[in-house]
């Protein structure tokens, strides 16, 4: 079983180093940059993935207009739904991560975030 407790961080980093992304920053918040794209990524533990709190943080910012949060796949569809319901004016992603962090899915995506 995963430590949901913790933010999956390292699981974030694979994930986007594998799409080809280059990837900076310390801590749960990072960004990852491919050619035009730059995605801020918000790794978040199960209980945080259920805090509005951290959803809103840096979402207006141009350079972070796209958002992708990742946290461990039980709380991927509650994060995902509160997402929905909070419209946030940047495009985003949710990626689930499986207890062993070499499994992912993307859970739901606005626009082209991920």
């Amino acid at each position: 079983m995963a430590p949901v407790t913790m933010p999956p961080v390292e699981e974030a980093r694979r994930i986007f180093r594998r799409l080809g992304y280059s990837v900076d920053g310390d801590g749960t918040d990072l960004r990852a940059e491919r050619k035009w794209r730059t995605v801020h990524v918000t790794a978040l533990d199960a209980d945080e993935a259920s805090s509005p709190r951290r959803l809103r943080a840096d979402g207006g910012r141009s350079e972070y207009r796209l958002r992708c949060f990742v946290t461990w796949m039980e709380a991927a569809g509650d994060l995902r739904d509160r997402l929905a319901g909070l419209d946030p004016d940047y495009e985003w992603a949710v990626i689930g991560v499986e207890d062993a962090g070499e499994d992912y899915e993307v859970v739901d995506r606005v626009g082209t975030a991920a």
